[in-house]
């Protein structure tokens, strides 16, 4: 690819200088009386300001066949740092996803601050307590060389108060006496202010940064809902013009105009919020079907809402799967329904060994410990397998069959239709088959055992059927 392009530009300049020349000969040869200038034509030079380092990585996913898996880095390994998510690489593949979302990864503010990684004091900057730049490269080629695209968590809308961009006021909004303000009350941080034209192409300028010197595939970003729709349309616009790489976009944002701008994904905390009133106060099954409408409003075909059990956040506030979900069997019941609805599974790191300690904040407590639930992993691992090789999962088209306990829904394509029921309960729901459905025979997808269905079915509590056919 890169000598194709560089040939072109050669072939471009020969083009140009030969008719430079002709034109000038023309010019002289007419003998005109008044002198004429002509200026060469204008070449674009590659960017000033940065040399790309290492080769940008052509296996990206198409954002319809994503699965993400989040690291908290502070307290992913016992060093806490880039070596501790490299040694864990495989296992992270072996998984079945082929996008690694990093948490933030730079130096995190001192002044008025909590020690938040979402607290940044240079965007441009690593953090030391992970390493140096060149351990982060280290970890991006790795991912790459085992088929997953790397992601780095985006903090847009505000800065540490030691950021060195303090110093130009007018980057901050200021209240009516002058003074730079904080944004929805998190006092360690400083709002910026969108207004200024210098500071979001300093801003987009250092997203390019880590694009060029690590050699990453996109960003996740932060409270993408607080920058207005105008800076994201310019970054994601100038980010999409480095050709030389695929860059996947996802906002932490529930904001239609998202997908109007050009992220790939948005982030599902309704979908989250409603699974989790399914379980906790026994809210209906069928709020979750309207979500496939509403979470989608304004987005394309190609366009996806990452949809999980937990993450960093709600992992901290409100516990973790295990809690919220009814154990080991039914925090299982919630992720297959999510992965499979309608969206992008992401997998939060100790998930899948149902670690069973919240990741409080500031995320400097206890690190996982990964002698975990190893037939939980065997089950997360056959439910992304199946993710990854139907295409009726992940591009089918949906239809929902409403229930108030149970989640049944089917996904079909062109060569096949994968039916999911989801006990949402703790106890046995018998379920009326629809027509279309019943009386037929089916192959469990997980076990590759036949299953023949009548016009009747009883699921035991928080039990799940994934068939296809």
């Amino acid at each position: 690819m890169k000598f194709q392009m560089k040939s072109l530009r050669s072939v471009n300049s020969i083009s140009y200088l030969t008719i430079f020349i002709f034109v000038l000969s023309f010019l002289i040869s007419c003998k005109s009386k008044e002198p004429v200038v002509i200026e060469p034509p204008v070449i674009n030079p590659p960017n000033p300001d940065f040399v790309q380092y290492g080769t940008p990585y052509f296996g990206v996913p198409d954002a319809r066949d994503a699965a993400i898996y989040q690291v908290n880095i502070r307290q992913f390994s016992a060093t806490r740092n880039f070596q501790g998510v490299i040694a864990r690489l495989d296992s992270i593949r072996d998984l079945g996803v082929n996008i690694i979302y990093l948490m933030p990864v730079y130096p995190v503010g001192t002044l008025k601050a909590i020690n938040s990684p979402y607290c940044v004091k240079n965007y441009k900057g690593v953090n030391p307590e992970f390493g140096t730049l060149d351990d982060l490269r280290t970890l991006v080629a790795g991912a790459h060389t085992r088929g997953m695209a790397v992601m780095l968590d985006w903090v847009a809308n505000h800065t540490a108060w030691d950021h060195p961009w303090i110093s130009n006021k007018t980057w901050y909004k200021q209240d009516g006496s002058g003074n730079i303000v904080s944004p929805n009350g998190w006092n360690d941080v400083a709002q910026l202010n969108f207004g200024n034209a210098d500071m979001r192409l300093e801003m987009i300028n250092a997203m390019k940064y880590w694009v060029y010197e690590a050699n990453v595939d996109g960003f996740r970003c932060d409270y993408a809902d607080g920058p207005p729709v105008g800076f994201w349309k310019q970054a994601i616009d100038s980010l999409r013009n480095i050709r030389t790489h695929k860059l996947l976009m996802l906002a932490e944002g529930t904001r239609s105009d998202h997908y109007t701008v050009g992220f790939d994904f948005t982030f599902g905390f309704r979908y989250y919020d409603v699974l989790k009133n399914v379980y906790k106060n026994g809210a209906t099954v069928f709020n979750l079907t309207g979500l496939n409408t509403t979470e989608y409003t304004g987005a394309s075909d190609t366009q996806r809402v990452v949809r999980y059990i937990t993450n960093h956040d709600v992992n901290s506030s409100d516990g973790t799967p295990l809690e919220l979900f009814g154990g080991a069997t039914g925090s299982m019941a919630a992720f297959v329904t999510a992965a499979y609805m309608k969206g992008v599974p992401m997998i939060y790191n100790g998930q899948e060994i149902g670690y069973a300690q919240r990741l409080t904040f500031p995320f400097t407590g206890t690190v996982i410990d990964w002698n975990g639930n190893k037939a939980m992993t065997a089950e997360y691992k056959k439910i992304m397998s199946f993710y990854n090789s139907s295409t009726a999962i992940r591009r089918g088209t949906l239809t929902t069959y409403d229930d108030p306990n149970l989640c049944v829904f089917t996904r079909t394509s062109e060569s096949e239709t994968v039916l999911m029921m989801s006990n949402l309960r703790n106890n046995t729901v018998s379920y009326t088959l629809p027509a279309g459905i019943a009386n037929k025979v089916w192959t469990n997808a997980l076990t590759n055992e036949t299953v023949s269905l009548t016009g009747q079915i009883s699921l035991s509590p928080f039990q799940y059927l994934v068939l296809k056919r």
